[in-house]
Parts: C-alpha cells; sequence; structure tokens
C-alpha cells in the first residue's frame, strides 16, 4: 500500500522526470548513464507482470520464469556473467511507465506494446520486439458466442491502461456494435471477474488469453475467438535520452535472435568460437572487439547464450513446444523461416 502511494505521488512529477530525462538526453550524454549506475549496484532491477504465465510468472519454487524474465536474465549475463544478479518487481499496467520513469526499474520486460504515443510523449525508448501478438477475445464456449457481432449488449472485461481498453472500443464503434466495458486496474482481477461469470467475454492479447486460460479450473470450458483485433508488438523499454543502456538491452536482444539464425546455442557455442565463419566469430567475440563498443566485455554474447540460450531456445521453454501453453511461433520465427523475427549483423 505504501509503496502504491508513492507511485501515485512520482505520477504527479513525471513531467518534471520527462523534461530533465530529455535535457539529459540532448546534452551529448554528461549525466551518468543508467548502465553506469547498474553496474555500480551489481544487478539489475527489471519491472514485469509477475502473473503471466509464459510471459512473466512465479513458479511453485518461488523461481520467476517466462519470455520477459529471460530477457532480463539475459541482459544481467551480458552485464555480470550471471542471470540471477536480477530483482524483479510486479508492476501492474497503470503503475508500470512510472515506475521507469521514475528510476524504481531499470527496464520494463512487461508484455508491453510498443506504440508511437508511448515512444513519444510517454519519454520510452522500445527495443526490439521479442514477441508479435495481436488482441483477441475469449467468451465460454457454453455462449455460442463464434462473433464480434454476436457480443452486443455483452459485458466484456478489460485492463485500464492498456491498449487493449482501447483497441476493443475502436474495433466496436467500427462495427457498430455496443457492449458494456468492465475495467480493472489488476490482471488477475479481471480474469477472475470473467471466470466468476460476471462478464460474458474477456480480451487481452491473444497469448496472455491461451496463458490464462491454461491456468483457469476448467480450460477446455474456454475458446478463444477467431477475430484479432489489432497488432501488439511487445518489447521491453527503457527511459528515452540513455543511447549508452538503451544500445546494451537492444543489442543484448538482437544477440538471442543473431544466435538461433547462426545455429549458436547453449549446448554448442564452445565449440563454435572456433568456427570458420566469420558471422559466427565475430558474434562470439573471437573475432574484432564489438563487445567494448556497447560497453560490455567482447564476450558478452557467449556470457548470455550460456545462461539463457538463443531466442528459439528462450521461445520454446517458455512459450512453444517445451513449454504448458505450446504456442505456435507463427510470426516469431526468424525470417527465413517464414516469419517476421529479424536483427541487424553483429559486424
Amino acid at each position: 500500500m505504501i509503496m502504491r502511494k508513492w507511485r501515485l505521488l512520482l505520477l504527479a512529477t513525471l513531467p518534471l522526470v520527462l523534461s530533465l530525462n530529455a535535457c539529459a538526453g540532448a546534452s551529448g550524454g554528461n549525466s551518468v548513464s543508467r548502465l553506469d549506475t547498474i553496474k555500480n549496484r551489481g544487478k539489475l532491477i527489471c519491472g514485469v507482470s509477475g502473473g503471466l504465465p509464459g510471459f512473466s510468472y512465479v513458479k511453485r519454487d518461488g523461481e520467476y520464469a517466462g519470455i520477459d524474465v529471460d530477457v532480463c536474465r539475459a541482459i544481467a549475463s551480458a552485464l555480470f556473467d550471471d542471470p540471477k544478479k536480477v530483482e524483479f518487481r510486479n508492476l501492474n499496467s497503470k503503475e508500470r511507465f512510472t515506475a521507469l520513469q521514475t528510476g524504481e526499474v531499470d527496464i520494463l520486460s512487461r508484455n508491453t506494446t510498443w506504440t508511437i504515443s508511448r515512444d513519444t510523449s510517454v519519454g520510452l525508448e522500445f527495443a526490439p520486439v521479442v514477441f508479435y501478438d495481436g488482441q483477441g477475445i475469449m467468451v465460454k464456449k457454453s455462449s455460442n458466442i463464434k462473433k464480434l457481432e454476436e457480443l452486443k449488449g455483452k459485458s466484456i472485461c478489460t485492463q485500464t491502461g492498456t491498449t487493449n481498453e482501447q483497441n476493443l472500443s475502436d474495433r466496436m464503434r467500427q462495427i457498430d456494435v455496443n457492449y458494456k466495458p468492465l475495467v480493472f486496474e489488476d490482471v488477475n482481477t479481471a480474469f477472475a471477474t470473467y471466470e466468476q461469470g460476471r462478464c460474458e467475454a474477456v480480451t487481452s492479447d491473444r497469448s496472455q488469453l491461451v496463458s490464462r486460460r491454461a491456468i483457469m479450473k476448467n480450460p477446455n470450458d474456454h475458446i478463444v475467438l477467431d477475430a484479432v483485433l489489432s497488432k501488439e508488438p511487445l518489447a521491453p523499454a527503457v527511459v528515452n535520452g540513455d543511447s549508452k543502456w538503451f544500445d546494451v538491452v537492444k543489442w543484448t536482444v538482437f544477440a538471442l535472435i543473431n544466435a538461433e539464425e547462426l545455429g549458436v546455442n547453449s549446448q554448442n557455442f564452445s565449440q563454435l568460437a572456433n568456427s570458420p565463419n566469420p558471422e559466427v566469430k565475430r558474434l562470439l567475440g573471437a573475432e574484432g572487439d564489438l563487445g567494448k563498443g556497447t560497453g560490455l566485455t567482447n564476450d558478452f554474447v557467449i556470457r548470455i547464450i550460456k545462461h539463457v540460450g538463443n531466442y528459439g531456445e528462450v521461445y520454446e521453454r517458455n512459450l512453444g513446444k517445451n513449454s504448458e501453453l505450446k504456442l505456435d511461433r507463427g510470426p516469431n520465427k526468424l525470417w527465413n523461416q517464414g516469419g517476421i523475427l529479424y536483427a541487424p549483423p553483429f559486424r
């Protein structure tokens, strides 16, 4: 409760914080980078959801898991050669941006959609997309609802402060369907309300719907409609105006993607350091000094792959065939395998 009040108080000072950040960015880097702060602290502070299986949640053994969690562990590995040097802080959709802007967390890795307003007026800097998604709607099978038009007059649960709330309003207005929005700050409350039958549908990113359905009392009683309401590129974010820190986050994600494309994984990285392929050599730091340009060690990609694996390993472990969700990769396949996942070269 105290932490929540503190965040609300800081929300009032957010314009000043944004102004100061803008000045720091325009100063040409005279202020201390967040990267230096993190290195001196000895750990990364990562804002996550904490309640979304596949993305960020707490397992029965008390450990955090999920693709958003692994992004933070990859960054900690690059920085400290230790994926455990991360402190995770659970944030709801309303408080997440304030927590980032005020410095409560170093990075937001919380299934957050990259939009123009968040990238500009909110003052965020988005790293590469880690999951391409789209918004959907879940209903009970017994409702026999198959199309959006059949939700006329129905109550739909959603979260405040999300693109989901706005997208739902836009689509329903477009097809001239009146509905009753039930809006909640907390994602757990939104889904609990739906499961209890107090709203007739719930909307969120399709991956989140599948994730939440998996932990419902009777998962098979619910279906996700075919309709896709939006594009939802989910990406980590940092505060705007700190290119030094942003480069580390950005190239950590690109390292995960490039490693998969080049066939480097957690099982073979040590052997591939002697690969005749110059791209692999540069990626793993065996040739050139690309790591040093980011403020990291030259073998930072080896640190990442050793502790976390490549993007494919991260995906399959948390969302794909080796997880309970079994989500097909779809657009999240590599660009040369029918997807749209793409990273600039290490050169």
